[in-house]
């Protein structure tokens, strides 16, 4: 189960768009007369006189479920998350009316209500993106519904408004962590695709609390686009980049006996100041053992000499 939470100027665009169409219904509804469009119409904009400054005063959710839910699904199941939905989301006492379209393969629905409640209040949209996903997320959960694998399955190219830039923050984000070492290379990199980032501090001090992006005007806070790029993750994930990139060992592609036979050629202290930082553990015991090969023009008799004073040596250590 997921939501897609909109915020719109029109009750008349936003109901018309829903209902006339073949396939949909009015499965729900509270405070309107719910018989025909200009009817709700009328009520939902009666209300909204109560608070005229109020601009954006159409709520509209949209509930969707995996196509794998289906055999599980009732209308009258899908109804009641509905309303368990807004109840969590504190829609509370206000006129709404719940519209379920058949047009898609996945079960979804539309809830349409006033963000001015029948007493005048105005019903809150603070940070209602991030508790609506986490909303969904333990009605998932409970109800045995299907999760998701994750963001790389969204359809980036039915994306719309502020998903599609959130999602296009997203994908940059995880491009760009996945090499960055510092946060300067982070901000540099993001700067070339537009977005900028908001450093939020402590009051009264230089110590960075939270963290935002920002695309075409539109702000995210890091964590709304993913929990692991809140500034506490992401900061985490860079001390790992720059470990990583310490303990990077020396590639070469030559062969290893070419390596050694370079690096022998070298004087003593220029072979220790160039390969002890790196602590080539495995080389330096190559090194250590390494006895180089007799020259290929060597006669026999030079060999034999070589091997008779060899066994010499070893018998004067024995018999001492």
């Amino acid at each position: 189960m997921i939501a897609k939470v909109i915020t719109g100027k029109s009750f008349g665009g936003c109901v018309r768009y829903l209902l006339e169409r073949e396939k949909s219904f009015v499965l729900d509804s509270a405070g309107v007369r719910d018989y025909n469009i200009k009817a709700i119409v009328a009520d939902l904009n009666a209300q909204r006189k109560m608070r005229p400054q109020l601009g954006n005063a159409v709520g509209h959710t949209v509930l969707s479920w995996s196509n794998e839910d289906r055999e599980k699904l009732t209308v009258e199941k899908m109804a009641q998350h509905a309303r368990e939905y807004m109840e969590k989301m504190g829609i509370k006492n206000a006129q709404y009316v719940t519209v379920l379209h058949t047009d898609k393969k996945h079960p979804h629905l539309h809830l349409v209500y006033n963000r001015v409640d029948n007493e005048g209040k105005t019903i809150g949209n603070y940070n209602h993106w991030h508790k609506s996903r986490k909303i969904c997320r333990e009605m998932t959960e409970r109800y045995g519904y299907h999760i998701g694998k994750g963001k790389a399955k969204v359809n980036r190219q039915a994306l719309r408004g502020n998903d599609k830039l959130r999602y296009a923050i997203h994908d940059a984000l995880k491009s760009i962590m996945a090499k960055a070492t510092t946060w300067k290379q982070v901000e540099t990199m993001l700067a070339g695709q537009g977005i900028a980032i908001h450093y939020k501090y402590r009051s009264g001090t230089n110590e960075v609390q939270g963290i935002s992006f920002e695309k075409d005007g539109v702000k995210f806070k890091g964590s709304a686009i993913d929990r692991k790029f809140s500034f506490a993750g992401m900061d985490r994930q860079l001390k790992e980049n720059r470990v990583m990139e310490a303990t990077q060992p020396i590639t070469d592609s030559r062969p290893l006996a070419e390596q050694i036979r370079e690096i022998l050629q070298q004087p003593q202290e220029q072979r220790s100041h160039a390969y002890e930082p790196q602590g080539l553990g495995l080389l330096e015991a190559l090194l250590d053992t390494y006895t180089p090969p007799e020259p290929e023009s060597m006669s026999d008799a030079e060999r034999r000499r070589r091997k008779r004073k060899k066994q010499e040596a070893q018998s004067r250590g024995v018999s001492r």
